[in-house]
């Protein structure tokens, strides 16, 4: 049984504007020891999606439909109480931007045992001896525990948020573009611990990102997002070598080859559609070089092109006119 199961989930936001509906029926899974990628531009409702599972919206936004099982709860409706027993002891989350998500007037030990005393119930000696194994787990001095965030180099900052995600030993931790404000050198070394931790600690992930090297550096499944929606899921591999969206493969059109010819990537054109009035049909088709008719007027289901892979394209189960005909 997958440890957590999401179903048709919706997630709103109410603006001056009108409502946002930046997840709008999204469905996924995530088994024991399985890191998940949620991958797609920025606005496509990734980090959206991972905060409605803990319940971390802000105050405008609301999930309208859906159901977020964790083993035996449905998250989208348990009370808040039970939800603050879940948060970080059962499902925690690497926030973007470790400088922003840590307190800068907080010593980092003490942010890291903050969790451990509330959930764990022990008192601040035996909290504090968890913080120095944690920061050691992460490649840190458990010394340095007493030192403020703006002591700490980027990477390193980084690496207490982890710590701080792996405090009260989480079976889900949820990473929100763990690596994109560091360097690449920096970047390569994040990946590689968090891939350690996830064999070394039998983690489950939901690995958020844009960048989709990264995914095939630590994920084994990905589901890629578009205006609110799954529009491509399955294993890495088949997303990657056999992709069946034509976003999808956009996507991995734009992303630089290193050893093929030394031209600009391709881009995508057009902008992403409002989220308060989204385009009926596809949702992509007004940016496809492919769309038909059929594109415009009918949503496509995420329909199976092949074991375990899954695509919301008519492409895979209509043949289209003749161009001459478009």
């Amino acid at each position: 049984m997958p440890l957590l199961t999401v179903k048709g989930l919706k997630t709103h936001f109410q603006t001056q504007e009108g409502t946002v509906r930046a997840v709008d029926g999204v469905d996924f899974t995530l088994g024991e020891g399985e890191s998940l990628g949620l991958a797609g531009e920025s606005g496509c409702g990734k980090t959206t999606a991972a905060l409605s599972i803990m319940r971390l919206l802000p105050s405008n936004g609301k999930i309208v439909d859906g159901t977020i099982d964790y083993v035996g709860y449905d998250l989208a409706k348990v009370t808040e109480g039970q939800l603050r027993g879940i948060r970080w002891k059962h499902i925690s989350i690497i926030f973007q931007g470790a400088m922003n998500a840590l307190n800068p007037v907080k010593r980092v030990g003490d942010q890291i045992a903050e969790p451990i005393v509330i959930h764990d119930k022990v008192d601040k000696e035996a909290a504090m001896k968890r913080v120095g194994e944690l920061l050691e787990l992460v490649g840190i001095h458990r010394e340095r525990a007493r030192e403020y965030p703006h002591e700490f180099s980027g990477g390193m900052r980084q690496r207490v948020m982890i710590a701080m995600a792996l405090a009260c030993n989480p079976r889900i931790v949820i990473a929100d573009e763990p690596v994109t404000a560091l360097d690449v050198m920096i970047q390569a070394q994040i990946l590689e611990l968090l891939e350690r931790l996830k064999s070394e600690l039998d983690l489950s992930m939901i690995l958020i990102s844009h960048d989709l090297s990264v995914m095939a550096e630590t994920c084994d499944s990905m589901a890629i997002m578009y205006a609110g929606k799954i529009v491509e899921r399955g294993s890495v591999r088949d997303v990657y070598k056999n992709a069946k969206h034509p976003y999808t493969k956009d996507l991995i059109g734009a992303f630089p080859d290193i050893e093929g010819p030394q031209t600009l990537p391709a881009y995508i054109p057009g902008l992403l559609p409002s989220l308060i009035n989204p385009p009926v049909g596809c949702r992509f088709h007004p940016r496809c070089k492919f769309a038909w008719p059929l594109c415009v007027d009918q949503e496509p289901g995420l329909d199976p092109v092949g074991e375990g892979h899954f695509a919301a394209c008519h492409l895979n189960t209509t043949t289209p006119p003749p161009k001459e005909a478009t």
